[in-house]
């Protein structure tokens, strides 16, 4: 077995794990998620998908700032963690610009000074991640939407680079996409019916 495969399995390993404790709303999603990037960057990089490769830094960062955020960022109620809420109305202007800029530098600096074959999808799927980790890292429950559209559009790009276990992996994220929202979202409502 060659060491890229054996990296990709790794990976797929670590992001079943990830993927499970995020299902669960449980906070040792991030010191998995400080690992899993470590792991998954030498893949990214020998297959050429540069901007996956430097989100994996990203990851690490804003693995560090969720776990702050979850343990201690419950402002209502201090000591206990942050409870899930909903995307605020006034993060939603801010989000898209930001990940529009992101989405445009990122494509610019692939197309014109990488060898980048997917600069447009490459670009896509790596800002809205950015977003979406900080809805996540901010335990908001349409973090999960965000998810949705990443993990499909990923997980077609996988295949087309000929990464069969992360578009494995992806795939599954789709699919977990949707009943994490639906979960997280009956989390919401118990938590709003015993504050009533």
């Amino acid at each position: 077995m060659d060491w890229l495969r054996l990296i990709d399995i790794i990976g797929l390993v670590l992001g079943l794990l990830y993927l499970w404790l995020e299902y669960r709303a449980n906070i040792w999603l991030w010191a998995v998620g400080i690992i899993m990037p470590i792991v998954n960057s030498y893949l990214l990089f020998a297959k050429g998908l540069y901007a996956d490769f430097g989100m994996e830094f990203y990851y690490v960062v804003i693995a560090i700032y969720g776990y702050y955020c979850w343990r201690w960022g419950n402002k209502t109620d201090k000591g206990t963690e942050l409870p899930i809420t909903h995307y605020k109305s006034r993060h939603i202007v801010a989000s898209t610009i930001t990940w529009l800029i992101l989405w445009g530098g990122i494509y610019w600096f692939l197309k014109y000074h990488t060898n980048s074959t997917v600069p447009i999808l490459d670009s896509f799927t790596t800002s809205l991640s950015a977003v979406a980790m900080w809805a996540l890292a901010r335990k908001y429950l349409e973090q999960w939407l965000l998810w949705l559209v990443v993990d499909a559009v990923s997980c077609g790009l996988y295949i087309y680079k000929g990464i069969p276990f992360r578009a494995c992996l992806y795939g599954l994220y789709t699919v977990i996409a949707v009943l994490g929202f639906l979960k997280w979202k009956k989390m919401v409502a118990a938590d709003a019916t015993t504050l009533s």
